[in-house]
């Protein structure tokens, strides 16, 4: 058998970093044999710059959506986004399929190894089926209307069951102001033992429409022509209105959280203790749509399980991970490039359920292998002129 052997400036196990002295050793596969000594290695080691670490792992993103890229304007803020991306994002298929494999091919060259997406349809199965990316497909149920839920729910039904036959996959609501109690009440069925995502408190809007009915989702329904008058507001923020909706759920992942409060942290932490909750953050996307950051010193005040998403090429410049954490330590240099990178491989292995093989450099896994290169990441100082390389 062949085995790879690699040594850098450091080796990031997905836990924690590890000086030059280290090699890596993989089999021809790309699995997991050893970190040991170079003094134990043996011959044939290949020498690297930079720092070696696990795949990444995207926790929130919408594939089927790579053919808007560029179509809708930066800074439009969440209401006018959404609502561009309901009523443009029909295309022909196979522009929508061809746009969907060059995507998929941009997170393989960034380093990306796992994906959990999106899906409103099954126009992603094709590349999936092609197995260059691990996926967990969060088949997504929308609609706001009482009298659609059922609806909504078997077309959602539909897809589960296509995906669910050779992935892993769940239900899983849009957005709390996209979902009625009637389809919740549906969906709730299908979270056991599973890992359920909701878009969160992305916006300022979201939480009044919960505590007061006002703001611009009462907008948004207004253009959709949407007659809410059923609705009654709970008083509450977002996120504690719906929260216990999810609690059959084995893994939450929370995405966005632009607009999360220190209350709204709390009572996530006291309803569900531990780490079974993971709040996703998709920084290139809040500021191509809001110009916001989420509340990042915030949730590591509170320990929280903090992974990273790219959103879609409809709100995004690129399907990275580094560029996310880029963009997080520009405003955010306290944060360590060893903190980084455990919310990119091993927490998102983690809240994906990936991570008996994914996440981190342990004998038996197959996390893939990206090396970083830059001056200053061999240093640890900055990833901001680091690049990815995907070795194996």
């Amino acid at each position: 058998m062949n085995f790879h052997k690699l040594q850098a400036d450091s080796i990031f196990t997905g836990t924690q970093i590890l000086s030059a002295n280290h090699v890596l050793i993989t089999d021809e596969k790309g699995i997991i044999q050893e970190i040991t000594d170079e003094k134990e290695a043996g011959d044939n080691i290949e020498k690297l710059n930079g720092i070696l670490t696990p795949g990444f792992v995207n926790c929130h993103c919408h594939l089927e959506l790579s053919h808007m890229k560029g179509l809708i304007p930066e800074k439009t803020g969440l209401i006018d986004f959404v609502f561009s991306v309901v009523t443009q994002r029909h295309f022909p298929t196979e522009e929508i399929l061809e746009s969907i494999a060059v995507a998929e091919n941009e997170m393989l060259q960034n380093g990306i190894v796992a994906v959990g997406d999106i899906s409103n349809n099954l126009l992603t199965m094709q590349q999936k089926k092609r197995q260059n990316l691990q996926y967990y497909n969060f088949v997504e149920s929308s609609g706001w209307l009482p009298a659609i839920a059922y609806q909504r729910f078997e077309r959602s039904k539909e897809s589960y069951d296509v995906f669910s036959k050779d992935f892993s996959a769940s239900i899983v609501p849009h957005a709390p102001y996209s979902v009625s109690n009637d389809l919740w009440h549906l969906i709730k069925p299908y979270y056991k033992n599973k890992v359920v995502s909701i878009h969160n408190q992305e916006t300022i809007f979201e939480d009044e429409l919960f505590l007061q009915n006002s703001g611009d989702f009462v907008r948004m329904y207004q253009m959709m022509k949407l007659d809410t008058s059923f609705y009654e507001p709970s008083g509450k923020s977002s996120l504690q209105t719906y929260f216990n909706q999810l609690k059959d759920a084995a893994n939450i992942i929370l995405v966005h959280n632009t607009f999360t409060k220190e209350p709204d942290v709390e009572f996530v932490k006291k309803a569900r203790p531990g780490n079974a909750v993971s709040f996703c953050l998709c920084v290139n996307a809040n500021q191509y749509i809001e110009q916001r950051l989420p509340p990042i010193d915030l949730l590591r005040k509170y320990e929280c399980n903090i992974v990273l998403g790219t959103d879609s090429l409809a709100s995004n410049w690129s399907l990275s991970i580094l560029d996310e954490m880029k963009t997080i330590q520009k405003s955010f240099p306290q944060i360590s490039i060893e903190e980084l990178l455990g919310w990119a491989t091993i927490n998102g292995a983690k809240a994906l359920q990936m991570n008996d093989k994914l996440g981190s450099f342990e004998k038996g896994k197959q996390p893939g292998v990206v090396l970083l290169e830059g001056t200053d990441v061999a240093r640890y100082k900055s990833l901001l002129t680091a690049n990815a390389k995907r070795l194996i």
